[in-house]
């Protein structure tokens, strides 16, 4: 195996502390070389920077255009700058390095100790940075965030027939959409920093009235949370599944082939659900597992992914509907924020007060982050499609030896693969050998010093040694989403292949994506390996009422299939009440 996979960036000399954490949610598996240069480098990575400068906390300057240092890829996959992004502890008045942690890490042991460098405080930037919270603890409406959302969709509805494009039209079609990429990371980097906001003033807020699970109820129930979307039509459809003995049937004799007996069965209600299904793969058809990478597979590329969670769903009772749940937490929601109110109100501290206040407000970006984030992947999409039809065409022409080579050419190659394919096809075939190597490695947690070390000392997933829990054994983690249940714990390590999830069981999952959000609606609660506070399950589970917890190491290999376990995401506690 080579020391350094052929796009692995430079570690920073600046800033030379990088993290899996958060990053390992969006990016769970290697990133293709196109997926990495041309929608990240080309693209969002540089949107990132610019929301960064726009938040007040860093200038341009501090970035290298070419590789913008708030990230990294090392060995294919993909890294948040941990020192980069702590500036926003050392710089803003609104948040503390303790507290960025927390969010990123939970209470995770290898996290390297803060020390200050002579380039990290800026005073300079601290009137700009002022008015960023200002403009978080204030806002409301973000009219520009909601244009992308708007441009997103149409580039979505203005779709061509990409199979009556040449390849240069196609090749142009996909260029078309890095500046959309970069404009909307744009967005999404000043709501992800922001996110973090509200929680920490929460906490701080929490320990003054003596009230510590405060933030997660008031962090519940904020509505219209994107990611969650897709959630609420597979549920619809759930119902209209259970109340069709027609669909019921078709769903019983399994998901392989499902669409094509509804299309063969010329009852109403088959055509009816088609016609639904049509246009929910229409709306949602970018999301799947690892959707921020170009190369993976989406639920219109493989519809049988939704397929296979709504197949779950139509088995939860009719009282387990998304909307009580959301219901339920945004009612309980509404009333701490009244006792909260209350408690604050007597301790006389008027600051105190305009924090409060502040941070209610800010709780917006929350839902903000996943409203960015699904534009995003609309848009990288979009030229997941392109290349998929340039794939096709090329592997029936030959000069491809299958449809995921296309994804092993780097940006800069596009333009000459296009005018003399057959000159890359022994070469991407080889890349995408390698490619597939890096998957089964396992990349470190934390990268301190910008000590990377070559390819050959990482280890294979799964090879390190774990200890199994037994009987009664408490496993502390991160909680997510108040509330206590005790179930069945159910290890699902694919969103495509949830079929021993059933009503109740509680899901034990490495990490989660939006691909994972419809299995929520089945799952009685969710324990889930990594994450912190602004991580995708703890915002997808608030939304839909479930309970949660994060950053439980090893979850998905410590806990066995079948165990009986209580979840408490109220304080982030796992009991294990009977092995299986």
């Amino acid at each position: 195996m080579q020391q350094r996979w052929i796009t692995d960036w430079t570690p920073s000399e600046r800033w030379p502390h990088y993290t899996r954490a958060n990053a390992g949610e969006v990016l769970p598996d290697p990133a293709s070389p196109l997926g990495q240069q041309f929608s990240w480098e080309k693209g969002m990575a540089r949107g990132w920077r610019d929301g960064y400068v726009h938040s007040g906390n860093y200038s341009a300057d501090e970035f290298d255009d070419e590789h913008p240092e708030a990230i990294g890829f090392f060995g294919g996959y993909f890294f948040i700058n941990l020192s980069n992004v702590r500036m926003q502890g050392v710089r803003s008045p609104a948040v503390t390095i303790e507290q960025l942690d927390l969010a990123f890490f939970g209470d995770h042991p290898d996290v390297p100790a803060y020390v200050e460098h002579p380039l990290d405080p800026r005073p300079d930037l601290t009137d700009a940075a002022l008015a960023h919270i200002g403009w978080l603890l204030t806002t409301t409406e973000w009219p520009e965030m909601e244009q992308y959302k708007t441009d997103a969709k149409q580039l979505r509805a203005s779709r061509p027939d990409l199979t009556e494009l040449s390849d240069k039209e196609l090749l142009a079609r996909a260029r078309s959409t890095q500046p959309l990429l970069q404009r909307g990371f744009h967005h999404h980097a000043i709501t992800s920093s922001g996110s973090g906001v509200a929680p920490g003033i929460f906490y701080a807020i929490g320990e003054a009235i003596g009230d510590p699970t405060m933030p997660m109820v008031i962090c519940a129930g904020i509505g219209e949370v994107d990611s969650a979307e897709p959630s609420y039509r597979i549920w619809d459809l759930s119902r209209a599944v259970r109340a069709s003995e027609t669909l019921t049937a078709a769903f019983d004799s399994g998901v392989s082939g499902l669409l094509d007996r509804l299309a063969s069965d010329d009852s109403a209600e088959a055509a009816g659900f088609l016609d639904h299904w049509e246009q929910f793969l229409f709306d949602f058809g970018s999301r799947g597992p690892s959707e921020w990478e170009i190369s993976a597979t989406t639920w219109e590329t493989q519809p049988e992914l939704a397929l296979s969670a709504l197949d779950r769903t139509r088995f939860q009772a009719d009282d387990q509907s998304p909307s009580i749940r959301n219901k339920t937490k945004s009612d309980e929601r509404i009333a701490k924020i009244a006792e909260v109110r209350a408690a604050v109100a007597a301790l006389g501290n008027e600051e105190l007060n305009a924090q409060l206040e502040g941070a209610i407000v800010a709780t917006n970006q929350l839902a903000f982050r996943e409203r960015t984030k699904t534009s995003i992947v609309r848009t990288v999409h979009e030229g997941r499609m392109v290349f998929l039809e340039l794939a096709r065409r090329h592997v029936a022409a030959g000069t491809l030896r299958h449809a995921d080579h296309v994804f092993m050419l780097l940006d800069a190659e596009l333009e000459d693969f296009v005018a003399d394919p057959q000159s890359f096809t022994e070469t991407l075939a080889l890349r995408h050998g390698e490619w597939l190597e890096l998957w089964q490695l396992e990349p470190p947690f934390i990268i301190k010093d910008g000590d990377v070390p070559p390819l050959d000392q990482w280890p294979r997933k799964g090879s390190a040694p774990v200890e199994l829990v037994a009987a009664g054994d408490l496993l502390q983690g991160v909680p997510g989403c108040p509330g206590t249940v005790r179930g069945t714990a159910r290890v699902i390590l694919d969103p495509m292949d949830p079929l021993l999830l059933e009503p109740g069981d509680i899901m034990i999952a490495p990490v989660t994506d939006p691909a994972w959000t419809p299995l929520f609606m089945t799952a009685g609660a969710v324990v889930v390996n990594v994450g912190g506070q602004i991580s995708h399950a703890i915002i997808v589970s608030r939304e839909l009422g479930l309970p949660c917890v994060v950053s439980v190491q090893d979850a998905t290999r410590r806990i066995p299939d079948g165990a009986t376990i209580e979840v408490n995401g109220s304080t982030g506690q796992v009991t294990i009440v009977k092995l299986p």
